[in-house]
């Protein structure tokens, strides 16, 4: 296949995204490429296989394969994307007039990215950082009807599958209740980083109120530990804000899965794009009896110098651990000794949308 780098769109600290135009090939011209080291191309290439696996739904962004380039005396990895030619959900919610979505505007997005939710979910996957800034935005040119495509798996993991001890990963405002308290991250994480990102759109603001960047152990007590839930929209519809509860349910086990809440009357006023059809439970009395997984340890990110938003947990091995006990983990998090450098999610820059 080939291509010819063009203008940078974004970087972060192992990696750039650059606009790629094509020669020879069907259906368009120009696309994006993903690229890094070589030697850190693990993550990368991680993301580029769970893309082939989720390549059939139209709500989550397309790989068009991948491959190695030498590029001032370096080895690159390369994976050719999807170029969003809309930019992201939280530009499009900061640039609105209002600086927040409508209620029907939020419905139509927020059902399509159930969508890709469902899909990743069943075809045995977490995403592991639902944001608006994951979530692209098409043209019809380039998604038809489904202009909205679920993007970054490079925090994305299998199902029930554990590392050396369990990761703390994603961005802590999305974060759900049992990833901060006990380190565990299953598909129910996601369902709670969606309804974090409901509110967001719906208010133009934040689901936690605090001060990004000094605040987290605040906000991490208030996560992990009582019943304290993002407070929901008063102007919100009573459908809305009974699936915003259906989202902020604290016990994982009781979350509502992502096949129930396509079917909520909330999102009643789009059809259905995904076939669902499979034999998750109807009702928050039908889930199955199982006993979250979890690991007597966990990890704490690296500093910006060792990683990136993008950069692969595997590949590094003098993390520090942390005991799963709430209290002591939340203790130990808001200590300024152990304090993960969350600006490591943060690293990747939009140059151009």
């Amino acid at each position: 296949m080939e291509w010819i780098r063009g203008e940078r769109i974004g970087h972060g600290s192992f990696g750039t995204v650059d606009i790629a135009r094509m020669r020879n090939f069907d259906n368009c011209s120009v696309m994006a490429v993903k690229s890094c080291a070589y030697s850190h191309s693990s993550s990368l290439a991680n993301e580029k296989e769970i893309l082939d696996v989720l390549k059939d739904c139209p709500q989550i962004i397309q790989s068009f394969g991948d491959c190695y380039s030498f590029e001032n005396n370096e080895k690159l990895y390369n994976v050719l994307l999807e170029y969003a030619t809309g930019g992201d959900l939280g530009d499009k919610v900061k640039n609105s007039s209002s600086g927040k979505l409508s209620e029907f505007e939020v419905q139509r997005c927020t059902k399509s990215i159930l969508q890709g939710i469902y899909s990743i979910h069943e075809n045995g996957f977490v995403h592991c950082d639902i944001k608006l800034q994951n979530v692209l935005l098409f043209s019809s040119k380039f998604g038809g009807n489904n202009s909205i495509k679920i993007a970054d798996f490079g925090l994305a993991k299998r199902a029930r599958k554990l590392n050396s001890g369990c990761e703390l990963r994603g961005t802590p405002m999305y974060m759900s209740p049992e990833m901060v308290a006990g380190g565990e991250q299953e598909a129910p994480a996601d369902i709670w980083a969606l309804g974090c990102m409901v509110v967001e759109m719906l208010t133009g603001a934040p689901a936690w109120k605090c001060r990004r960047e000094t605040d987290f152990g605040g906000l991490f007590m208030r996560i992990g530990v009582g019943e304290e839930v993002p407070e929901i929209p008063k102007e919100l519809s009573e459908d809305g804000k009974d699936f915003l509860g259906k989202c902020f349910v604290k016990d994982p086990r009781s979350r509502w899965t992502a096949e129930m809440l396509l079917r909520h009357p909330f999102l009643a006023n789009d059809d259905l794009n995904c076939q669902v059809t499979s034999t998750s439970p109807r009702s928050a009395f039908d889930f199955p009896d199982w006993v979250s997984e979890q690991s007597s340890q966990m990890t704490v990110l690296p500093s910006p110098e060792c990683s990136s938003k993008h950069g692969s947990f595997d590949e590094f091995d003098n993390f520090e651990s942390f005991s799963t006990w709430p209290a002591i983990r939340l203790n130990e998090l808001v200590t300024d000794q152990k304090t993960p450098n969350w600006s490591v999610f943060d690293s990747w820059v939009t140059v151009r949308s």
